[in-house]
């Protein structure tokens, strides 16, 4: 098993003297900023995919929801001569 120091890693420098404190405002806004460089903006016709692969797995969940509902209430209905 091979160590690495602390400032072989990604991201704060833990040898630093304020490493483990508050961050400052400024060093946040820097790792918000090279986080939001990283996002993967969809274009139109992604977004417009995803969309309708939502709506229509929503309409699955709602169909069969509904069935069992149904299947539950004429069990009950049997069950207690409703």
């Amino acid at each position: 098993m091979s160590e690495t120091s602390a400032r072989d890693t990604q991201g704060v420098d833990r040898g630093h003297p304020q490493a483990g404190g508050p961050p400052r405002p400024t060093t946040y806004v820097a790792q918000v900023m090279a986080e939001l460089r990283k996002v993967h903006r969809p274009t139109q016709r992604e977004l417009i995919t995803y969309t309708i692969v939502v709506l229509v797995f929503v309409l699955v969940i709602m169909g069969f929801v509904v069935g069992l509902d149904q299947i539950f209430t004429r069990v009950v209905d049997f069950t207690f001569g409703g």
